[in-house]
């Protein structure tokens, strides 16, 4: 067997579910040659470096796969017949390729995904945790600031009631003094 890859550029007007048959298709070329599809890596759409069909811009993908002539042959023909492809290049990566070691290597990728995803999970759960934090240490510090304010506050009031009986204790008795000096 050898491996090659494909690149093809299809309809980029084409829905999720346009494409969808499209693939299906490809899937069934696979399984009925005996190939194995390594990656189908879609790079979704990007601008063409000049028009093709009157378009603009294309849906890239990448197939990544095994197989034998017969299998490329019948991918290229679908190609050619589809009136959602835009364009296609095969290209040959190995002459001779051992289909068991192919498939550590999936297995490896996909593990390496796995990895990376849970990574990426722990990351996004630390980062939530850590922002819910900040937020409760920042209520706390406000709470903290508003009590402090209020004492602050507290402090440097006077207090009305004992001045003011004072004051009027001393009035009283310069009243009561001056009563009595008249008299």
């Amino acid at each position: 067997m050898r491996r090659y890859e494909t690149i093809f550029i299809i309809d980029p007007d084409l829905s999720e579910e346009g494409r969808a048959p499209l693939f299906e298709r490809l899937k069934d070329l696979f399984l009925q040659h005996n190939g194995l599809l390594v990656v189908a890596d879609e790079w979704g759409a990007r601008k063409l470096a000049y028009e093709i069909k009157k378009k603009a811009r294309g849906y890239y993908v990448r197939l990544d796969y095994c197989g034998t002539g017969t299998l490329v042959n019948e991918i290229e023909r679908f190609f050619r017949i589809d009136d959602r492809a835009l364009k296609y290049m095969t290209v040959l990566l190995e002459k001779d390729v051992d289909i068991e070691s192919v498939k550590e290597e999936m297995a490896r990728t996909e593990a390496e995904k796995v990895k990376t995803e849970q990574s990426h999970e722990a990351e996004k759960v630390q980062t939530e945790q850590s922002h819910e934090a900040e937020k409760v240490q920042t209520e706390q510090s406000d709470e903290s600031d508003a009590i402090h304010d209020n004492e602050s506050t507290a402090d440097t009031m006077p207090s009305d009631a004992p001045e003011n009986e004072a004051v009027e204790d001393e009035t009283t008795s310069s009243a009561s003094n001056a009563e009595e000096i008249i008299k």
